[in-house]
């Protein structure tokens, strides 16, 4: 399987080879979802917390007399039945975290590349090479490429600071190394735009 490599003009400049192991395999939506939950669940950070009726300050002192007073027992104005007292019940600090297989994500991994490929959002460039830093010149790169209002990662072989510090301030595009590709940017980003060089270690990583 042949795609078509462009340069930064939106014109053909030559073929890569894309394996078929990786990029024409079976769409498994099950497991799409699978992976992204898990990335999403794997980032909450389970800090949540109320006070019980042994964290809240004041006295334990008895309030009133066990009996004679006509009031309802009480032992503690800490307790959940006052104003002011401890939650009954309520959340602690704990973690959201669940593992999946590496074969699982490796599959969910294809799969999403696979979609991509078949949907026709998945474009190769030769290389890019921006003369500066700037934001301006940036935009203008990723004009002939990147479609209005829709988001684009930009797959590159190794960390180019113009690039990083170019894109860093376009909220449409993420700029990651084909070692952080995961399925859940692929999912979430309309157009993947990847260089040469990066679809190489791509292959090679998941060979």
């Amino acid at each position: 399987m042949e795609i078509t490599v462009k340069n930064l003009n939106n014109e053909e400049v030559g073929k890569a080879d894309l394996s078929k192991d990786i990029f024409e395999a079976e769409v498994k939506e099950h497991l799409l979802h699978s992976v992204v939950r898990m990335q999403l669940t794997n980032r909450r950070r389970g800090t949540v917390s109320v006070k019980t009726r042994d964290l809240i300050s004041g006295s334990g002192k008895k309030p009133w007399a066990q009996k004679g007073t006509g009031r309802a027992r009480a032992g503690s104005l800490r307790s959940p039945l006052f104003r002011g007292g401890g939650i009954v019940f309520g959340t602690t600090p704990k973690t959201y975290n669940f593992k999946l297989a590496k074969k699982v994500k490796k599959i969910a991994l294809k799969s999403a590349l696979s979609l991509k490929v078949k949907n026709g959002e998945f474009v190769v460039i030769d290389d890019m090479e921006p003369k500066s830093h700037k934001t301006k010149e940036m935009i203008s790169l990723l004009s002939t490429i990147k479609p209005a209002n829709e988001k684009m990662l930009l797959v590159i072989h190794e960390m180019k600071k113009n690039i990083i510090l170019g894109a860093r301030n376009i909220p449409d595009v993420k700029v990651i190394l084909p070692e952080g590709l995961n399925v859940y940017d692929l999912i979430l980003h309309k157009n993947i735009v990847c260089t040469k060089a990066a679809l190489e270690k791509i292959q090679g990583r998941m060979q």
